[in-house]
């Protein structure tokens, strides 16, 4: 019990968004992320609502680069593709997050065509508002990042009515940017939103892990 309760305060310490006067790198070192594998417990609390669901996209080719800086996010063919492989772990996430009848409302995504692939196989006839500030941050300046991690942030701190879970599917360098966190592709990220506090890091599903939580 307490070496649980030794890992659960190091993460808050370590994970948690602080007010933006505490969180000034002038006053502070920078936190060490501290991952943590989420448990059947996990799960529970996630049938109650309440949460952020940060998923990344599904594993793609990454032999096929994006095009910078001539994306264009309605041409797909300038952009790095799932592979067969990330569609079917998609699906596979997917059903797991129903098979765990973890309730989902709001659905916000990156307008990059891995997002929108991934999205529609993992979540089939659910409604997603393509969110331009969730974009791909890794080809950014700091400028053009800027609106994007605020934006992250916002969604993240913001309550979530009980019941229900939003659920952010995007891009890993954006997690870096901003927690210093990047996840395995198709990895489900759990955040507790605390309104004007911010927010706190949880927990972390796999892919492979569903089976196991699912037991």
């Amino acid at each position: 019990m307490a070496k649980n309760f030794v890992l659960r305060f190091a993460c808050v310490l370590s994970c948690a968004v602080l007010p933006a006067a505490a969180a000034d790198p002038a006053t502070r070192p920078p936190a060490r992320f501290v991952e943590v594998f989420a448990t059947q417990q996990t799960l529970q609390s996630l049938r109650a609502g309440g949460f952020v669901l940060y998923l990344r996209h599904g594993n793609t080719d990454n032999t096929r680069a994006d095009r910078v800086p001539s994306v264009d996010l309605n041409d797909c063919a300038t952009q790095r593709p799932l592979t067969e492989e990330g569609r079917q772990v998609a699906a596979r996430v997917g059903e797991a997050i129903r098979k765990a009848r973890i309730p989902v409302a709001e659905i916000r995504i990156s307008p990059m065509c891995r997002v929108r692939d991934t999205v529609a196989i993992a979540f089939p006839g659910q409604a997603a508002i393509s969110d331009k500030n969730l974009m791909y941050t890794a080809n950014l300046t700091d400028v053009q990042k800027a609106p994007i991690i605020a934006n992250t942030r916002h969604l993240l701190s913001a309550p979530v009515p009980p019941g229900t879970n939003r659920v952010l599917v995007a891009h890993a360098p954006n997690l870096m940017d901003l927690i210093g966190y990047f996840p395995r592709e198709a990895t489900l990220v759990v955040f507790r939103p605390m309104g004007a506090a911010g927010f706190e890091y949880v927990a972390s599903v796999a892919p492979a892990q569903w089976p196991e939580l699912l037991r």
